[in-house]
C-alpha cells in the first residue's frame, strides 16, 4: 500500500523519532546490550534440559547432580540482572525523549504566528502534549524493546532447534507466511483507528475546555443538558473507535496462536514418530518442545508490535505536523531604534481568510508623538484587527505601516515589540503572584522600586496592600482571586513597568463599575504621559479625552475629528453616540 503520510514513511517517521535518543546514546547502548544478553539467556534455558532429561534422569550421571542447578541459578540471575538494567535504561531514555518532545513544542507553540491560534482549539493543543506524546513513548520503548530482544530470542531458540532436529524446525516455520499475512492485513486498520482515537481525544480535551471556562454561562443558560449530550457524543466516538482498535488487536492473538498450535500438533507428531524409532532422545526432544513453547509468548509480542508501533507512528504522525508548521516569520533585521511614537499606516488592506471580506480597507492616518488618539466604531468595524497590525500580530495584505519613519517589517520583531506595550479587554494573567504578573517577560528582573511604582501609578497599591501576601499573593487561574478592577489595574501596572513608548489600550473600562473606571481612568492619566496612544474606545468619557479620534465603519475609516467636531457632523459617529453605542452619553455631555 502507497504511503501518503505527508510526513514521510512510516520508516521515516521512526528514523525522526529516533533522533530524539540520540543525546541519549550511551544509555541507549547500555540498554541494547543488556536486551541482547537477557535475549541470549532464552535459548541457553533451553538448552539445559536436554542435559538435565538426558544426563540427570535417563543416564544417573552423578558429576551432573550439582553442576546442572548451579548453571540453572547463573542463568536466571544473568536474566534478572539484565532485565532490570534494560528496563530502567528504556525507562528513563522514553521519558526523557518525551520531556524533549514536550520542550520543542512548547517552543513551537511560542513562535506560531496569530494566525494557527485562531485555527486550533486549545483542547487539541493540550491533547498533543498529553495523550499523543504518551503515545510516542509506546514507540520509543516498548517497540524497540520488543524488537531488540524479542527477534534475538526467537533468532536464538530457531538457531537451537535447528541444532537440534532441522526437520522439525522446517515444519514450524511453515506457518510464518500465515502469522506475516494477518499482521498485514491488521496493521492498516490499526493505524486508521489509532488516529481516530486521538482526534477524538483531541475533542475530549476541547469540550472539557470550553465547559470549564465558561461554566458559569453552561450554569445560568440552564445548558448542562446540551453539554452533556455534546460530551456524550464525543466519548461515544472515543469508545467505539478505541474498542475498533482492541478488537483488532485482540484478534491476531488468537489467530497467531491457533496457526502456532496446527503446527506444534504437527510436530508432536512427527516427534513421536521419530522417538519411537530412537532417532530422538527424551532430552533432546525435551529440549527442542521447550524452545518452541518458549518461542510464544515473543512472537506474540512480537506480532502485537503493531499495536505498539501503530499508535505511536500516529502520535508521531500528529507530533512532527506541529513541528513542521512554520513559525512566526520575521522578516526584519535592523533593530528599532529609540522610538519617539510617530505611527503612519498608508493604503493598508487586510483580510483574515483567502475570499473572505476585506477587514480593512485602504487604511490611512498619522499619529504624531505623544498623541493620544481613539478608534470608535461598531462591533467589528475593524478597530481591534487595526490595532493587532502594529506589533504584527498579523500580516497587512496591502500597505505599509511606519513608526518614526521606519517600515515595521524591515524592523526585528523583537524590537517592534519591545516598542509596543498593550492592556486589552480581555485581561490575560498568568496563575502565579501579583509580583510576578506585574514584572513579567523582559521585566522579571526589575526591583522592588520599580514594580511598587508601576503599581502605585496604576491604582494598585492601594488593593495590593491588603491582600494577604501582598505582592506575593498568588491571585489563581486568570486572576480569579481578584475583582475585575484589579486584574485590570495589574494589567495597567504590568504595561507601565515596560514603559514603552507606544500604548494600545482596547477598551479597558467598559464592563467595569463606576468606582474601578474612575480609578482606572486615573491610571490611564499616567500611562498616556509623554506616550503615544491608541485607545480603542466605547466611553464617552476616553474618547473625550483624545487628541482625535477615528471612525471606522466596515473596515474603512469614515469619519475623523475631535467629539465634538464628529457630532457636528451628524454622520456615523453622531448615530454611534445617539444610538447608545457610545456609553457614558448621559453624563458625560
Amino acid at each position: 500500500m502507497k504511503d501518503t503520510n505527508p510526513h514521510g514513511s512510516d520508516w521515516q517517521l521512526y528514523v525522526r523519532l529516533l533522533k530524539y535518543v540520540t543525546p541519549y546514546w550511551h544509555i541507549f547502548l547500555s540498554a541494547i546490550l543488556a536486551l541482547v544478553l537477557q535475549a541470549m539467556t532464552e535459548p541457553a534455558k533451553a538448552a539445559l534440559l536436554q542435559p538435565m532429561l538426558d544426563r540427570l534422569f535417563v543416564d544417573k550421571d552423578p558429576g551432573m547432580v550439582m553442576i546442572i542447578p548451579l548453571l540453572i541459578i547463573g542463568v536466571f540471575a544473568v536474566t534478572g540482572i539484565a532485565a532490570v538494567a534494560a528496563g530502567i535504561s528504556m525507562n528513563w531514555i522514553s521519558n526523557n525523549v518525551v520531556t524533549d518532545l514536550r520542550g520543542d513544542m512548547f517552543m513551537k507553540l511560542l513562535a506560531f504566528p496569530s494566525r494557527y491560534y485562531d485555527h486550533h482549539s486549545v483542547g487539541s493543543l493540550i491533547s498533543k502534549f498529553t495523550f499523543d506524546v504518551m503515545q510516542i513513548k509506546e514507540a520509543a520503548s516498548n517497540a524497540i524493546t520488543i524488537l531488540v530482544k524479542d527477534t534475538l530470542m526467537v533468532t536464538g531458540l530457531l538457531a537451537w532447534m535447528i541444532y537440534m532436529d532441522w526437520r522439525l524446525t522446517c515444519i514450524a516455520l511453515l506457518s510464518a507466511p500465515f502469522i506475516i499475512l494477518i499482521v498485514s492485513i491488521i496493521r492498516s486498520r490499526l493505524r486508521r483507528m489509532s488516529i481516530k482515537v486521538q482526534d477524538t481525544m483531541a475533542d475530549i480535551n476541547h469540550v472539557l475546555g470550553e465547559v470549564i471556562d465558561g461554566h458559569r454561562i453552561v450554569k445560568l443558560f440552564g445548558g448542562q443538558k446540551q453539554e452533556r449530550e455534546r460530551f456524550g457524543k464525543i466519548i461515544g466516538d472515543n469508545l467505539r473507535f478505541t474498542m475498533k482498535f482492541i478488537y483488532a488487536s485482540v484478534a491476531s492473538g488468537p489467530a497467531v496462536q491457533f496457526i502456532a498450535a496446527v503446527a506444534l500438533a504437527v510436530i508432536v507428531y512427527v516427534a513421536a514418530s521419530r522417538a519411537l524409532s530412537e532417532q530422538l532422545t527424551v532430552g533432546e526432544f525435551g529440549s527442542f518442545f521447550a524452545a518452541m513453547a518458549m518461542m510464544m509468548d515473543p512472537l506474540k509480542r512480537l506480532v502485537r508490535i503493531n499495536e505498539h508501533l501503530q499508535k505511536g507512528l500516529a502520535a508521531s504522525e500528529s507530533i512532527f505536523g506541529l513541528l513542521d508548521i512554520p513559525g512566526e516569520t520575521d522578516g526584519g533585521s535592523m533593530p528599532l531604534p529609540a522610538v519617539q511614537g510617530e505611527i503612519e499606516i498608508r493604503n493598508l488592506d487586510f483580510h483574515y481568510e483567502d475570499g473572505a471580506s476585506m477587514a480593512l480597507k485602504d487604511i490611512h492616518l498619522r499619529i504624531v508623538p505623544g498623541e493620544t488618539i481613539a478608534l470608535v466604531g461598531a462591533s467589528g468595524a475593524g478597530k481591534t484587527t487595526l490595532a493587532n497590525l502594529l506589533p504584527r500580530f498579523y500580516q497587512c495584505d496591502k500597505g505599509r505601516i511606519f513608526i518614526d519613519g521606519h517600515d515595521i517589517h524591515d524592523v526585528s520583531l523583537a524590537s517592534l515589540r519591545d516598542s509596543i506595550a498593550l492592556v486589552s479587554q480581555e485581561i490575560i494573567l498568568f496563575d502565579d503572584t501579583v509580583r510576578n504578573n506585574i514584572a513579567y517577560g523582559a521585566q522579571r528582573d526589575a526591583g522592588e522600586e520599580e514594580i511598587n511604582g508601576a503599581a502605585g501609578a496604576a491604582h494598585a497599591l492601594e488593593f495590593i496592600r491588603d491582600l494577604p501576601a501582598g505582592m506575593d499573593t498568588e491571585i489563581g487561574e486568570k486572576g480569579a482571586r481578584l475583582s475585575g478592577g484589579q486584574r485590570q489595574r495589574i494589567a495597567l501596572a504590568r504595561a507601565l513597568l515596560k514603559g514603552a513608548p507606544i500604548i494600545i489600550l482596547d477598551e479597558a473600562t467598559s464592563s467595569l463599575d463606576a468606582e474601578s473606571e474612575r480609578q482606572i481612568q486615573s491610571a490611564l492619566e499616567e500611562i498616556k504621559r509623554g506616550r503615544t496612544c491608541i485607545i480603542i474606545a466605547h466611553r464617552l468619557s476616553t474618547i473625550k479625552a483624545a487628541d482625535r479620534v477615528y471612525v471606522l465603519d466596515g473596515g474603512c475609516i469614515v469619519e475623523t475629528g475631535t467629539h465634538g467636531d464628529l457630532l457636528a457632523k451628524n454622520g456615523v459617529y453622531a448615530k454611534l453616540y445617539h444610538s447608545g453605542q457610545v456609553l457614558g452619553k448621559n453624563t458625560d455631555s
